[in-house]
């Protein structure tokens, strides 16, 4: 999501002009009719292979109540159906398999959060030797109903268990894995990308997609506010602005996942973090910041920031890539600077072919939509007003699939914090 902007080879630069709106949807795993459960064993139930073998991993995080709620989540048929109803994500997802096909083809696979096993079946329909799907939600039961209805038992292998717990062994060749969540890196699922990639991926082995960018634009969106706060001024005819401070702290408090368009956009977009899925830590997911600094392309208020993403699909590293190379981040900060890997990232294979899926205004919707971040109250800019401060990205430290938000920012004179948490 980001003057004078040029886009990374190969991708989209975040910001393109049109749009439309759409309602809102549910969160992406997180339900409300969630559940604690303990593992279940259910190998006796259907022919699934359940894993929780630690022994072998013994630096695996421990599974925590809230990655036990978090996987619940997935275990509802309405996320998975949501999901693949966004032509926009599954139909990408399916090209960039097609198009990487001689990448697949006779060779081994592992699907990353694979949920009702649609990616894994891709893969298997493009030729791979063999697909190991693997979710820690029971999703994995019907998962492995589907493949077997598809007659395609010999090729995927349903594992059930978190991908830091279940043994594969063999190296594969290739991972593929929808693991973006709302910003980005909301839910924290690229680590599990990254624990795959470092346990199992082959040296020059193909990651889909391959890079993900986060972008952040100031935006104008008067009829939200319109809606949600004006409207207690005159109700029925009654004064009910008493309600004020308790309307905006119940509409602002949080992030807003929503479907703006680009004519709530006032700047350019910025970028916030880029992702090479090839050299990335975890380490570097604990916490992420950067500087920005808009001026604003129109007179207008300014209600808060809106922050999106895309992923590129782009070929395989040509040479080996040393995964234990340290990160060239210092720290777990990112100042708009793309981590190399300590250089070891290598040139992509027809990088000026690879499919991008994204999430900006100007694209076609998506179930992501946009998160957007309001301030309780608007700040009136002008044309070719500055906008500048920071905004840090970090890990909840009660459960890592959480993100603190914060947020500092300055214009007119004027500054301001805001701080949030995205549950």
């Amino acid at each position: 999501m980001e003057g004078t902007y040029q886009a990374p080879s190969g991708g989209s630069n975040g910001y393109h002009h049109g749009g439309s709106t759409q309602s809102n949807r549910f969160r992406k795993g997180s339900r409300s009719n969630s559940r604690l459960r303990d593992p279940i064993d259910t190998a006796s139930r259907v022919p699934v292979r359940h894993q929780q073998q630690q022994q072998e991993t013994t630096d695996a995080p421990p599974c925590t109540d809230f990655d036990m709620a978090y996987f619940q989540s997935y275990s509802h048929v309405g996320i998975h159906e949501e999901m693949i109803k966004d032509r926009v994500r599954t139909e990408t997802y399916r090209n960039a398999i097609l198009q990487h096909q001689n990448y697949i083809t006779g060779k081994v696979v592992v699907d990353v959060g694979c949920g009702t096993g649609i990616l894994s079946i891709f893969c298997a329909q493009a030729g791979a030797k063999r697909v190991y799907a693997v979710d820690a939600s029971e999703i994995a039961l019907q998962a492995n109903e589907v493949v077997k209805a598809n007659n395609l038992s010999d090729t995927v292998i349903v594992l059930h268990g978190r991908v830091e717990d279940v043994v594969i062994d063999e190296k594969v060749d290739v991972i593929i894995s929808e693991w973006m969540g709302y910003m980005l890196l909301y839910e924290s699922m690229l680590g599990s990308v990254i624990t795959a990639r470092d346990r199992w991926l082959k040296p020059g082995g193909l990651i889909l997609p391959s890079t993900a960018t986060l972008y952040m634009a100031p935006v104008t969106h008067p009829d939200r506010y319109t809606e949600s706060i004006d409207f207690w001024r005159n109700v029925y005819g009654i004064d009910m602005s008493a309600m004020l401070p308790l309307a905006k702290q119940c509409a602002f408090e949080e992030p807003s996942v929503e479907t703006i368009t680009g004519e709530n956009v006032l700047t350019w977009p910025h970028v916030v973090k880029q992702v090479d899925c090839y050299t990335i830590t975890i380490h570097e997911l604990e916490s992420v910041t950067t500087r920005f600094k808009f001026q604003s392309m129109m007179r207008a208020p300014f209600h808060g920031f809106a922050f999106w993403f895309d992923v590129e699909f782009s070929g395989p590293v040509i040479f080996p890539v040393n995964s234990d190379a340290p990160s060239s981040v210092n720290g777990s900060s990112s100042h708009n600077q793309p981590t190399d890997g300590n250089n070891q990232r290598k040139k992509r294979a027809n990088p000026n072919e690879a499919l991008v899926l994204s999430t900006a205004p100007e694209d076609p919707p998506t179930h992501w939509q946009q998160t957007l971040i309001y301030f309780y109250d608007p700040i009136e800019v002008e044309q070719d007003q500055l906008i500048d401060g920071s905004v840090t990205l970090s890990q909840s430290r009660e459960n890592r699939r959480f993100m603190n938000i914060h947020l500092e920012y300055a214009s007119g004179g004027r500054s301001f914090v805001k701080e949030s948490v995205m549950r």
